[in-house]
């Protein structure tokens, strides 16, 4: 669903935005809104079924269809009361969705032509090319504020104007306003792009498949599947939120829409248990952001992933799995603590129903689920499977007599998703621009090479580098926008950083072929007598600091796996991906601690404190991405690093809060912190048995003392 709303704009239960209001409540603006969202629908459907229609062809009409939305949903003056307002609004707003329209249907039929008489622009394709674009930047920022279409703003000029007067590796001698427009609407790399066509596809199928799901019940199953499950632990109502918002956010894929369906429920819940309405808030807040990384649909960013990336949908998915589920376990954790720090017992929710119960009002939900699943694990494309689960949710919901999805139903979740979609659709459009001038100007790398040198070619600076630019994108900028940008300004440079610290470890293991070692003796004759031996870190890194750019790349290719260089590419845009959720929970814009910050009934910034120490999942595993092989796909690996990280954030979240299962003292905080990040040291599956031995230890110990000091005296 879409990552935020504008000022102003409430959503409904489904996290969708809505109106001012006036609109959706007369009867027949609102059934021809609905018409046009379930029409809409279809026809993406169609698309990405049974459709046979080109990239650019299905690009053009999914921006002209949901601009058309857009227009309708997202008023140009939603503040309006008078009558002559509203209606002077309405007829304005009517004119903008006929011209979003006439711009796509346009490209579909005049395209070909344009390439016919050798792309020479006549007076309508200058017409439509400079609507489309205005069109393009005024519904983003209808959506989303003034960030984006500023940036899309600056983007397209500086490739068609100021480029040529900015002096140093910024300088662009420019292309021709004709060249400009013709990339940026008729082009494959503007509003019609890669990004575009993801909309159409992938997100577009996902987000309409969450939206039959929670028609067909998926939503109280899942909180009651929570309740049941979490409902009888210590901080059992915190633990529903956590273990709910996993579930919600693995079919949802908005942090917004997961507060404002399950927060309702289960911050109420905290606080009825005796959690802070602070600390109940900042859980749900933390928990939700989460969903945003939980598979299958992990909000826009694992579509967008893939298509950056190249690397399958699938495997996207399924190495994200257990990073997901520590990050989950990261905010359990707090919660169990605190609930050990206020002496709260287990909670025993009378009104939660069995097993027996649950499975037989919501038990449904889990077939589609299934059905998605073991299609993508077959090698069916991802959109095919979703239409397919689609169907499944309908035919699955009838199992359950509460949740039967007749035509009614099945109208208002096309009209649910459609909605939905509205504000990612325009959002990823928009962003198209951005990307198209990045990638035509060379901007993209030019900053990623200056993030390098900024960083000194040091992985771990560079990590914090990208996190604070996250964090201030996130500012102004939704979760998948952030990652967008990001991505095509960072990712090249963390890639690079990555696959180095892998060559260097080849090296000193004494890894060596025949081109690599003929490079080396070039530029390093002195050294020859050592190549192909072990040798230090610090040795094979200044060797390699004495080779050339140019033939670096060629020992890297040489050395270094596809599979090695395949995990470096996903590491990179992992860490850009998770990252970027940071804004949800980070002080001063967090829009997600707001959201339960309202329901919580909390001041929003201290709520967001809250939520950002919860949320330390979020810098823990990019480190343990950049570092380690978590994303190789070789699960014992894999799991061998899972198991050490949750304990060592399980060690780091006690020795912040001084609290384990008891209080801890001064000296043993410092000894669990420091085991807990000897846990997490990448690499070093020694020294993480050590530390994992000296965590226990000390546990033990600090239990002894304490129970020794409560005996009463003799």
């Amino acid at each position: 669903m879409s990552d935020i709303a504008p000022p102003g704009v409430p959503r409904d239960v489904e996290g969708g935005e809505l109106t001012s209001g006036w609109r959706l409540e007369q009867p027949i603006l609102r059934q021809a809104i609905t018409a046009a969202s379930i029409l809409v629908a279809l026809i993406h459907v169609w698309f990405n079924t049974l459709g046979t229609v080109s990239e650019i062809y299905a690009a053009s009409l999914h921006f002209g269809m949901f601009g058309a939305l857009c227009a309708l949903y997202f008023p140009v003056n939603p503040g309006a009361t008078g009558t002559f307002a509203r209606g002077a609004g309405l007829v304005f707003d009517l004119l903008v969705a006929g011209l979003a329209l006439a711009c796509g249907i346009y490209v579909v039929f005049m395209v070909e032509p344009l390439f016919d008489r050798g792309v020479h622009f006549v007076t309508t394709d200058w017409i439509f090319a400079i609507i489309a674009i205005v069109l393009a930047v005024e519904f983003v920022r209808r959506t989303t504020g003034m960030i984006i279409p500023v940036l899309i703003i600056l983007s397209v000029t500086y490739m068609a104007w100021w480029g040529r007067y900015v002096d140093g590796v910024f300088h662009f001698p420019g292309l021709s306003l004709e060249v400009v427009l013709f990339r940026a609407y008729f082009g494959d790399d503007g509003l019609f792009g890669p990004i575009a066509y993801i909309s159409v596809t992938y997100v577009f199928m996902f987000i309409l498949f969450g939206a039959f799901l929670v028609r067909s019940g998926a939503g109280d199953f899942i909180v009651d599947l929570a309740r049941l499950a979490a409902g009888r632990m210590i901080g059992g109502p915190g633990l529903v939120a956590v273990f709910g918002s996993a579930l919600m956010g693995s079919i949802s894929g908005s942090a917004v829409a997961n507060v404002v369906t399950t927060g309702v429920i289960t911050i109420p819940m905290m606080k009825k248990a005796g959690f802070e309405p602070k600390f109940a808030a900042g859980v749900e807040s933390a928990a939700s952001t989460g969903g945003q990384i939980m598979p299958p649909i992990m909000g826009a960013g694992a579509f967008i992933m893939a298509s950056f990336t190249q690397i399958s949908y699938l495997t996207i998915v399924a190495v994200s799995l257990l990073p997901a589920l520590l990050y989950f376990l990261s905010v359990a954790f707090w919660v169990r603590i605190e609930a050990k720090r206020l002496g709260l017992g287990i909670m025993h929710d009378e009104d939660a129903p069995g097993l027996a119960e649950v499975m037989r009002r919501g038990g449904h939900s889990l077939i589609p689920i299934g059905v998605l699943v073991g299609m993508l694990i077959a090698g069916y494309t991802p959109t095919y499977a979703a239409g397919v689960s689609i169907a499944t949710a309908v035919a699955a919901s009838w199992i359950s007599p509460g949740h039967r999805m007749g035509p009614r139903a099945i109208a208002e979740a096309m009209t649910i998703g459609a909605r939905n979609m509205t504000a990612t659709a325009v959002l990823l459009v928009g962003v198209g621009l951005v990307v198209g001038v990045f990638g035509t100007t060379g901007l993209g790398n030019t900053i990623s090479l200056m993030i390098t040198q900024w960083a000194g070619n040091n992985l771990l600076l560079t990590l914090v580098l990208v996190a604070l630019a996250s964090l201030v994108l996130g500012m102004g900028l939704p979760v998948t926008a952030s990652y967008i940008v990001l991505a095509t300004l960072s990712a090249p440079a963390l890639y690079e950083l990555i696959s180095h610290s892998q060559l260097v470890q080849a090296i000193a293991g004494g890894q060596i072929g025949d081109t690599s070692k003929a490079v080396l003796m070039l530029v390093a004759p002195d050294r020859v007598a050592g190549l192909g031996q072990p040798m230090s870190a610090a040795d094979a890194t200044a060797l390699l600091a004495q080779v050339p750019p140019e033939m670096l790349a060629t020992i890297r290719d040489e050395l270094l796996s596809p599979a090695v260089l395949t995990t470096a590419l996903l590491s990179a845009h992992m860490i850009i991906f998770w990252l970027s959720q940071d804004s949800n929970v980070t002080p001063p814009v967090c829009l997600v601690a707001f959201a339960a910050a309202a329901i919580a009934r909390t001041p929003p910034m201290a709520t967001g404190m809250t939520a950002w120490k919860v949320a330390k999942g979020l810098y823990i595993c990019p480190v343990l991405f950049a570092y380690t092989p978590f994303l190789g796909g070789d699960w014992l690996v894999a799991l061998e690093i899972f198991g050490f990280a949750t304990l060592g954030i399980y060690a780091l979240s006690a020795s912040i809060a001084g609290f384990w299962e008891h209080p801890l003292a001064l000296p043993f905080r410092v000894t669990v912190g420091t085991a807990g990040v000897l846990l997490l040291w990448p690499n070093t599956p020694m020294l993480n048995l050590v530390a994992a031995g000296v965590l226990v230890v000390a546990i033990l110990t600090s239990r002894w003392m304490q129970r020794a000091a409560e005996r009463p005296a003799a």
